[in-house]
């Protein structure tokens, strides 16, 4: 474990995740031994970032946005004393296909790695590889499955499974009393909170009878009020630890000129969230607090997606933006939070232990999505449709709502559109109401034109299921790969933006 940086040299640690996600990696455990980077010094302002990015959390589950049940004190007192933005949208609802693009600041099929556990190429710009060339100190704790090429964004890493706290949460204080003087940092803190399955070692601080909201598309029975209870229990520790950087920030009075965000990579790891296209699973939490850069206690509500967060730490670094990055930079927001700035997100659901191919656009008002496979069911990742609150639901089969039913309807329609002014639950498809035909035109032909522009494909042979949906058994495809979505095209060398 490391517990020092030593001048000009360091221990770098590589292993697999932790115990609990043993299946998901086979990364071989390595010591490496790697140089710090040689860039120059930043006079100056330029502000430290830490960048803290939770696991299966969904939007609605924090204090800030509204949750009046779990417990996440630190994370609404950042919120208070920051900036809190309501509107931001992943790119992809599942979590190396999330991180790669934001990594990035590309779209999944631009990425070359748009499905589940797949490396990002050499070619691409890393955004902390971008900070590092500007003279930060970059490091790395947690969860890192984004591919082996891009360790070279960072000076350190520490991801072995043993670290203090599942996800690397105990070597947090270890990195901010041993980075090198005289250096801006940036941090990519990856906790394992809230994946499943639950840890052990979580403590239980959440009463499953009366401090759990269960969500509209769940059903509301012990099984899945006990297995909230226990996702909030993981948040609530990675609260506790947020709060302890903050204080160690404090403490060596650097607070002020650090830019903590904190968000997820997808929504939470239940039925009708993870890897789908609703504000469930793409809507993510996003709270800043920069002291000497926001003004406290602001609200954005502009919409933002999450290739966008690359270029925007890179323009406050005062750092190049690569010409392969597609996001645009949202840090005006920070000085004028009520302007106006994207007009459409864009998503889509690859492989995720099952076949898939979805695209969606979403304005503010309104979420289009497109189905190529409508005879396949969507209930989720096998963490997600293993889980006890899927056997809730499959338990209260046929007296379900429309909305707890829509993870088992098959087929499901080919196309999808939601008013989200008149129903934020998106439980009520207008595609075939011709009150809304209009939308409907603009947002295919919108959705048809960041296809085209951004080399979006549909292969005829996708990576198949690897496990049974029903009782989640291995099947023989398990480990075979299909086509990647853009590979036809080229996708990971088309730099286009597409609509803005």
């Amino acid at each position: 474990m490391v517990k020092a940086l030593y001048s000009g040299l360091e221990i770098v640690y590589f292993s697999i995740a932790k115990p609990r996600l043993m299946k998901r990696f086979t990364l071989p455990l390595i010591i490496l031994l790697s140089f710090l980077s040689g860039g120059p010094s930043i006079a100056g302002q330029s502000p430290n970032i830490i960048f803290i990015i939770g696991d299966d959390i969904s939007w609605d589950d924090i204090g800030a946005y509204g949750n009046k049940k779990v417990k996440t004190p630190h994370l609404d007192k950042m919120a208070r004393e920051g900036m809190l933005f309501r509107n931001v949208f992943l790119t992809a609802s599942s979590c190396s296909p999330s991180r790669t693009s934001i990594l990035t600041g590309r779209y999944p099929h631009n990425t070359g790695a748009a499905e589940l556990h797949t490396p990002l190429p050499a070619h691409l710009s890393y955004f902390p590889e971008s900070l590092r060339q500007r003279g930060y100190f970059t490091a790395l704790a947690g969860k890192w499955h984004e591919g082996a090429f891009t360790k070279r964004a960072y000076d350190t890493l520490l991801v072995d499974r043993q670290l203090n706290g599942d996800g690397g949460e105990g070597q947090w204080l270890n990195l901010l009393n041993s980075r090198p003087a005289g250096k801006p940092f940036f941090f990519w803190l990856a906790p394992f909170d809230a994946h499943r399955p639950w840890s052990s070692g979580t403590p239980a601080v959440h009463n499953p009878d009366s401090e759990v909201e269960v969500p509209p598309n769940l059903a509301d029975s012990e099984e899945t009020r006990k297995d909230l209870a226990k996702y909030y229990d993981e948040i609530s520790r990675l609260d506790g630890h947020i709060g302890a950087l903050i204080g160690e920030l404090e403490r060596q009075k650097i607070a002020d000129n650090t830019l903590i965000i904190f968000t997820s990579d997808n929504g939470r790891a239940f039925p009708g969230s993870k890897t789908r296209l609703y504000d469930a699973g793409l809507k993510t939490p996003f709270i800043v607090r920069w002291p000497a850069g926001i003004t406290s206690g602001q609200s954005c509500g502009s919409l933002v997606s999450s290739i966008d967060i690359a270029p925007t730490l890179l323009e406050l670094a005062g750092a190049v933006i690569p010409a392969s990055v597609q996001g645009k930079s949202f840090a005006g927001l920070f000085a004028d939070p009520a302007q106006a700035f994207r007009k459409f997100v864009f998503a889509e659901h690859n492989w995720h232990d099952y076949a898939a191919y979805e695209r969606s656009v979403r304005s503010v008002s309104f979420l289009y999505i497109v189905n190529k496979r409508t005879g396949l069911d969507n209930g989720g990742p096998i963490d997600a449709n293993q889980s006890p609150s899927a056997a809730s639901l499959k338990a209260a089969r046929p007296a379900l709502t429309r909305l707890q039913n829509d993870v088992f309807l098959k087929p499901r329609p080919a196309e999808e559109l939601f008013d989200n002014r008149q129903d934020p639950a998106q439980s009520v498809n207008q595609a075939g109401n011709r009150k809304y035909a209009g939308t409907l035109d603009e947002l295919r032909t919108v959705l048809r034109q960041w296809q085209l522009e951004t080399g979006d494909t549909e292969p005829e042979h996708l990576t198949p299921d690897w496990y049974d949906r029903e009782n989640g058994q291995a099947l023989p495809a398990k480990g075979k790969r299909g086509e990647m979505p853009g590979s036809a095209k080229k996708a990971d060398l088309i730099n286009e933006k597409g609509p803005f």
